[in-house]
């Protein structure tokens, strides 16, 4: 197989560009885990010389070595995965960045970031998700697919989830920013703490509401950083596991790395499309002005089930401290909060409408 230049060149820095530079954003350091640098193949050059035993000898040799050479450079190939370590490695993160993934710093190290966004990059393409570098892989990073907005009149500021191919794209300016792996819903039908409901991620259009920093532990598991975008209680947040497909109560799972700073990269009224492939989404509805915090307890339907889109809201404190002021320019006001004692959640803020308090 022939082999691509653009990772071969990345020595150089053809392609090289500082981590975050594709989407102005910084993210945290990546996995650490090592593995065995790989060993890179080398072909070998011998000259012939004019006597015909010479001649005959040489070719024999070029015959012999020959698949040699190409098996080794294949399985070099094949086997850029989790692990791995060198200048490939880093070369596959600044392709990656400049494409818009976001696989954490491009440090050489091939850790969990880094799968996800190879995985993210191999959905788009319609590859199996494995999260691995193959072959077809690294052909596809050098002459790439250009996504496509799904809803292009839907906003200059918006978050499109493609829940068939399990893909979030985030635009600000109209400008594709991000494009992250995602685990949405399972559509399975789940019982937790006195309430059921099916795990789905509601099709149509949303806008983002609330907010919470941190760690915030639901009935239903543990969400970081969410940022809601229904009333019943679906966010996008981050998750410690976000398998290659729909695995959650409904909510939308990003990795880690990508949440630290996802919650800067959208406003309160910011709309959120969801599409399935089966529901028309026309463009979000204005945000009212009125959209005061969650409901303390997830609704219920009238047999005492929970909504099947529900994941649980974030619970309005009992008593909540003094409202501080921000400038004019800036989003919603922040109001800090005080949880009830025995909540593993730690301490934050929830963010509410302008000229509302926390009930």
């Amino acid at each position: 197989m022939k082999r691509t230049h653009w990772a071969a060149v990345a020595a150089v820095t053809v392609f090289g560009i500082v981590a975050g530079a594709a989407y102005g954003l910084t993210a945290p350091d990546g996995d650490q885990a090592t593995a065995p640098a790989l060993v890179t193949a080398t072909t070998v050059h011998r000259s012939t010389t004019s006597t015909t035993e010479a001649t005959t000898t040489t070719e024999a040799t070029t015959t012999t070595e020959a698949p040699t050479t190409t098996t080794t450079a294949a399985a070099r190939i094949e086997g850029l995965v989790r692990g791995a370590e060198g200048e490939e490695v880093a070369a596959v993160q600044r392709r990656l960045r400049e494409l818009r993934f976001d696989p954490g710093p491009a440090d050489g190290v091939y850790g969990v970031g880094t799968v996800y966004a190879v995985q993210a990059f191999q959905k788009l393409h319609g590859m199996e998700p494995t999260g691995e570098v193959t072959p077809a892989v690294e052909a596809a990073l050098t002459n790439p697919d250009e996504p496509v907005a799904m809803v292009p009149d839907g906003g200059s500021d918006r978050v499109e989830i493609d829940l068939p191919r399990q893909l979030l794209f985030l635009y600000k300016g109209n400008d594709l920013r991000l494009i992250s792996h995602i685990s949405s819903g399972n559509n399975k039908r789940y019982c937790a703490q006195g309430g059921c409901g099916t795990a789905i991620t509601p099709a149509g259009a949303h806008r983002f509401m609330w907010r919470y920093p941190g760690w915030r532990t639901s009935r239903l598991g543990k969400l970081y950083k969410p940022v809601y975008f229904t009333s019943s209680g679906i966010a996008v947040h981050g998750a410690t596991s976000v398998p290659a497909y729909p695995a959650s109560h409904g909510c939308v799972r990003i990795p880690m790395h990508i949440a630290e700073y996802f919650p800067d990269l959208v406003a309160r009224g910011d709309a959120v499309y969801v599409l399935d492939g089966k529901t028309a989404v026309s463009p979000a509805p204005p945000l009212t002005t009125d959209v005061g915090p969650p409901p303390p307890d997830p609704p219920t339907t009238p047999d005492g089930e929970l909504p099947a889109d529900v994941e649980e809201p974030v619970t309005t404190p009992e008593t909540p401290s003094p409202t501080i002021t921000l400038p004019p320019s800036t989003m919603p006001e922040e109001t800090t909060t005080t949880w009830p004692d025995g909540d593993e959640q730690q301490p934050g803020v929830l963010i509410v409408p302008r000229n509302r308090s926390a009930r």
